[in-house]
């Protein structure tokens, strides 16, 4: 019984870290290409810098999810779920 309730909350907790994760980066990636449209709108001669540095900007945006899916795993392995 006590092993199916941590096993539920487990669940729970992965999947409202996993959408948070998920979510935050979209609004992330959101604003920052946004910004760099804007950025690109007042200065057209700065697109090459604005593009490269939106690019390694939603690159470390987008690591945050593939972080939360490796500790979701582990959460998951840990209780022996999967």
């Amino acid at each position: 019984m006590e092993s199916s309730i941590a096993i539920a909350a487990a669940l729970v907790g992965v999947g409202v870290m996993l959408g948070l994760a998920a979510l935050g980066a979209a609004l992330g990636d959101g604003l920052v290409t946004g910004k760099m449209v804007e950025g690109i709108s007042r200065q057209p001669e700065a697109k090459s810098t604005l593009f490269m540095n939106t690019l390694i900007s939603v690159g470390l945006i987008e690591s945050m999810p593939i972080i939360s899916l490796v500790v979701a795993l582990i959460i998951l392995f840990a209780i022996k779920v999967l």
